[in-house]
């Protein structure tokens, strides 16, 4: 289905705004959610021109989604809930997989997508996140999907290459409203878990050309609204720099974002760059 002009102006003025998630991976039991969200609210000012994403484990999620409900009409800090993953089956006999209408019940509106340890781990190719971002926008979640090289690859110059054929399969038959409702995340694999990060001119230019294949794929309009996170060992000590940059609109935070505190103050950095 496709988006009215209204709603697509609106996703574009809504675009831009600095987006921080947290991807929790296999950390942070459900018994575990109350504890860190009240830590992490309590440090939350007003701060409208931030949005937050939590990705809890799957089992977390009703927990998160119960606390982000009953606490939706009393903060001032847009918060979403992500999932990270989805399977690229409706539903049916699959054994441990997340059906998208699954995640709808619980008021999930995000899903990471294409993440370099689903890709290294678990075998996914580009046809099968091409087939998840799909299934995403069937069910009008907004796919965050993740994109990167291998430090053997940036080391032979193929990293553009590697992006570009990434983006391009991924977003293949994508319509230009899917593409504005999907967040890009530009994670060189490299930097993943490693404390390595890349430097801020790397990531600029790697956002600056994300942004160039998206007006390829979609129009010059959503290329430049489109919102493109940086991950890669993000903690607050390196936060203000890398947000820093006028192509990067975020950060996708693993490790640094198990601690509230820390997060919060990633959070705060972000507030001082949004528009």
């Amino acid at each position: 289905m496709s988006l009215s002009k209204d709603l697509y102006s609106i996703l574009m003025a809504l675009a831009r705004k600095k987006i921080i998630s947290a991807n929790w991976k296999m950390h942070i039991t459900a018994s575990q959610v109350l504890p860190y969200l009240t830590v992490f609210l309590s440090e939350m000012t007003v701060m409208e021109a931030v949005e937050v994403i939590l990705i809890p484990p799957f089992t977390s999620l009703p927990k998160a989604s119960e606390i982000v409900q009953a606490t939706s009409h009393t903060r001032t800090l847009p918060l979403r809930l992500g999932a990270q993953n989805i399977s690229s089956h409706e539903k049916g006999a699959f054994t441990g997989e997340i059906a998208a209408m699954m995640l709808c019940d619980l008021k999930v509106d995000c899903v990471l997508i294409g993440h370099s340890e689903r890709r290294q781990l678990f075998g996914e190719n580009n046809k099968i996140i091409h087939e998840k971002m799909m299934r995403a926008h069937d069910h009008h979640l907004s796919p965050i999907l993740c994109v990167g090289e291998t430090w053997d690859e940036r080391s032979l110059g193929k990293e553009k290459k590697i992006l570009e054929q990434q983006l391009r399969e991924a977003l293949c038959n994508l319509s230009r409203d899917q593409i504005a409702r999907t967040i890009i995340a530009y994670e060189p694999v490299w930097a993943i878990g490693t404390g390595q990060t890349a430097s801020l001119d790397q990531a600029e230019e790697m956002h600056s050309f994300i942004r160039g294949m998206i007006s390829e794929c979609s129009d010059e309009t959503t290329a430049q609204h489109i919102r493109i996170q940086y991950g890669g060992s993000v903690t607050p000590l390196n936060a203000k720099e890398m947000l820093s940059g006028p192509n990067i609109d975020g950060a996708l935070v693993g490790g640094a974002s198990l601690d509230p505190h820390s997060f919060a103050e990633i959070v705060k950095h972000a507030s001082n760059f949004s528009t």
